[in-house]
């Protein structure tokens, strides 16, 4: 006999937990540019840990099925504490680097874990991963804001020291949350799970979709803020801006989650595509506030419509006792994203200028949204 989760617990936790991670969006980017790193430096200071995250994301997903998606959740909330406590004590590209691996390792025990709880609860699906997102988005939201101001008035090391209370608000509130099911139930090992589970078209499919998601997250927590400063907006505006991009999400996760009810459906993570692609090439073209603020709400709603998608498509093709390894491998595409974009962006604003590594970025999640029907048909094929 299980009991059902507690949705109050479960969702305050994951709103504390991005509240925090939505800090980093502004504090890491800038704090480093401070000090005077350079493009590369400052995409390698994003992208060298994501190397190691996509193995630890694997590792996630399999201990969120085999210990419990609660306990990996905690492990989550005190890395990210941790993470905090680093950044506040570093001022060079080392510390700063260490403490972005141990915000790697929660953000890879954070996303399995959940996605995989908020996927086995009762009700429609879509909506119940609409709301997910919608409570994570509206934690980054809140982070984002918040951290500009603090940055203004207060300076970088008291934002890492007020993040890293949320963590640990995030952990005793993650203390609270009842299990759908026993933390004991048996799993397959764990090569035969990812070996059975890459046996299926749909997990490359779904791989292709993460990516494209994790594109704005990749975006928001290293060049986003430095092309809003360049382009003349304070710290306190480029919060404000950068939080329309996560309202753009809740409204996705609210109000279009239903829109995404099947994995076959192939209009909506195709229009979302083309909605991120448009969103990220513009934005360097526009700095009037007017038109950035709607290409980052654009980049929200593509981001949102296709994150509810994955996850419709990974719960489809898993079955619970692999859910959390399914969200994981499924999930490299995010890791892809946050490795390769910052890397991308990094050089090409050392070598051509921030405005024009954005259209390159536009150019390519282009040629990816064009690519996406013909990998759906083929991905799908499997499936009949």
């Amino acid at each position: 006999m299980t009991s059902q989760p507690s949705l109050a617990a479960f969702h305050s936790s994951a709103f504390m937990w991005n509240l925090g991670l939505g800090m980093t969006y502004l504090l890491i980017p800038l704090y480093a540019n401070e000090l005077g790193m350079s493009g590369v430096a400052i995409g390698s200071l994003v992208s060298l840990p994501v190397l190691l995250q996509i193995g630890f994301n694997l590792l996630g997903g399999a201990y969120a099925d085999r210990i419990g998606a609660k306990r990996t959740s905690l492990i989550a909330c005190l890395c990210i504490t941790a993470a905090a406590m680093v950044f506040a004590a570093s001022a060079s590209f080392a510390g700063l680097l260490a403490g972005q691996f141990l915000l790697m390792l929660s953000r890879a025990a954070f996303w399995p874990s959940n996605w995989a709880l908020a996927s086995q609860f009762p009700g429609d699906r879509s909506r119940n991963m609409g709301r997910l997102n919608a409570v994570t988005n509206a934690g980054q939201i809140v982070g984002i804001v918040a951290t500009g101001t603090v940055i203004a008035q207060f300076g970088f090391r008291t934002g890492f020291w007020l993040m890293a209370g949320i963590g640990l608000a995030s952990f005793t509130l993650s203390l609270f949350i009842v299990h759908l099911r026993s933390e004991h139930t048996e799993s397959p090992a764990l090569l035969a799970t990812y070996r059975e589970l890459l046996r299926r078209r749909s997990i490359f499919l779904a791989i292709m979709c993460a990516y494209i998601s994790a594109l704005p997250f990749s975006l928001s927590n290293s060049f986003y803020p430095i092309l809003l400063v360049e382009q003349g907006f304070s710290s306190e505006a480029t919060g404000w801006l950068l939080a329309l991009r996560a309202v753009g999400s809740i409204a996705a996760g609210v109000a279009l989650a239903h829109l995404v009810r099947h994995a076959s459906n192939r209009v909506a993570p195709f229009a979302a595509a083309l909605l991120s692609a448009a969103s990220v090439g513009l934005v360097a073209l526009l700095p009037h506030p007017l038109w950035v603020g709607l290409l980052l709400v654009g980049l929200g709603v593509g981001s949102g419509v296709m994150t509810v998608y994955f996850q419709i498509l990974i719960s489809s093709l898993s079955s619970p006792v692999q859910r959390g390894s399914a969200m994981a491998l499924g999930g490299l595409g995010w890791g892809l994203s946050n490795f390769t974009t910052p890397l991308l962006v990094g050089a090409l604003k050392d070598a051509y200028g921030i405005h024009f590594a954005f259209y390159v970025l536009g150019a390519v999640v282009l040629t990816c949204s064009l690519a996406l029907p013909p990998l759906q048909r083929w991905a799908l094929l499997d499936r009949k």
